[in-house]
């Protein structure tokens, strides 16, 4: 085993891989453990349809160059994969492959990182393993019966491997209503249990609505300005990564959309009545970004081509009437259920105190940890709204890097 390294990074996602970039730069020893292989999270947690919602100029991480081929296109997470891995080759990052770290701890100054290959000794821990790759599931789960196959989005690949019959799909955010979609196209019969969630249109003004957003400010705004009043993180808008998608365009392509989910009552499934609120959040949200960006084109004196209505906001829905509130299981036909209702981060292997709070998610400031020397990267809204995307690796992984390099001439 090596010797006291400066800093350990755990993960080669987007996040440590441009945390990495940045420490070779500086000249500063280190090694990226990797549990599999170079963007282990982007290989097995996505469908086959499955692309990035941030185009490829908006993809790049710290050091590439702007120069890509189709740059407002949406590459597939086969190609982000490829992209990750000759970005190691192409920057010679430090990176062990099939190296889990089992355990984090602390002996006096120095990081303890357990793995299958010993234990690396490290001045300096930056755990970039994510916070969203543990999928969700809600508690009335539990109740459906064992003829109902159960699965969450992450393991979701593609309609001819699941039974035949019709599925239900419970969350409507960015995995809910891409599967959604991906099923209908398919020729499959889809319900979809909807949520409180906010829309964005894909393009907008003659531009790529990422861009707008990147541009107007809105990527920046502050965490605290986000948090919800119960202490709780709002879920991202919807973004199609190709088109806009809605609930009414859904339902517009045979999609039956139902209020939320609230669990099982005498053999029915029974859902919320919601469901008309939760579109009308949806419209609104999408509105409010566009009056941001409206302004921010005002502003800045851009000649901007004129809002245009986006199909897939105006299109009727095709609204069951009266709405359904429950339907019966042993007739619906429905064979599977595909939970999307979130995810979080597996943190139980560090064992440093006064890093983890009582619900398992890290003890944290923009991204540093209140133990000297041990920083998170990649959380979702860390530090701004661009916290957690990979859009805001570089300038998260700087603002790192520089606070560890402060520290350690300090």
């Amino acid at each position: 085993m090596a010797g006291i390294l400066d800093v350990v990074v755990v993960g080669a996602g987007s996040a440590g891989l441009g945390i990495s970039y940045l420490l070779k730069q500086q000249g500063r020893d280190h090694q990226v453990l990797e549990r599999g292989c170079i963007g282990e999270t982007w290989r097995t947690q996505r469908w086959d349809s499955f692309r990035l919602n941030s185009p490829n100029i908006r993809s790049l991480l710290p050091g590439d160059s702007h120069d890509v081929p189709d740059p407002w296109g949406a590459s597939t997470q086969h190609q982000f994969v490829a992209y990750l891995e000759k970005y190691v080759e192409r920057h010679q990052l430090p990176v062990i492959t099939g190296t889990p770290a089992e355990e984090l701890s602390r002996d006096d100054e120095l990081f303890l990182v357990t793995t299958p290959r010993g234990v690396f000794q490290a001045r300096n821990v930056v755990v970039a393993s994510g916070s969203l790759n543990c999928p969700k599931r809600s508690p009335e789960s539990a109740e459906l019966p064992a003829t109902v196959r159960q699965l969450d989005s992450s393991a979701y690949r593609n309609a001819a491997e699941l039974e035949q019959g019709a599925v239900l799909v419970v969350g409507s955010g960015q995995s809910g209503d891409q599967i959604a979609e991906d099923l209908a196209l398919a020729g499959r019969s889809v319900f979809l249990a909807t949520s409180r969630v906010g829309r964005l249109v894909r393009y907008y003004r003659g531009g790529d609505i990422f861009n707008w957003m990147t541009l107007s400010g809105y990527f920046d705004v502050p965490r605290r300005e986000i948090i919800l009043p119960s202490g709780k993180l709002p879920p991202r808008g919807l973004l199609g990564a190709t088109h806009t998608i809605s609930l009414q365009s859904l339902s517009a392509q045979g999609v039956v959309l139902l209020g939320r989910f609230l669990g099982m009552t005498n053999g029915s499934l029974v859902f919320g009545d919601n469901l008309d609120e939760h579109m009308r959040f949806a419209d609104e949200s999408s509105a409010n970004v566009k009056r941001l960006i409206d302004a921010y084109i005002g502003r800045a004196g851009l000649n901007a081509p004129p809002a245009e209505d986006d199909p897939a906001e105006v299109i009727a829905p095709r609204l069951a009437d009266p709405p359904i509130r429950s339907i019966e299981l042993a007739t619906s036909g429905i064979a599977s259920v595909i939970w999307c209702t979130g995810f979080r981060g597996d943190f139980r292997w560090i064992k440093v105190p006064d890093t983890i709070d009582d619900d398992g998610q890290p003890i944290h400031e923009e991204g540093i940890g209140f133990v000297p020397g041990l920083y998170f990267s990649g959380l979702d809204f860390a530090s701004t709204r661009k916290s957690g995307v990979i859009p805001g690796v570089a300038e998260e992984a700087a603002r790192l890097v520089n606070h560890l390099a402060k520290r350690s001439a300090s």
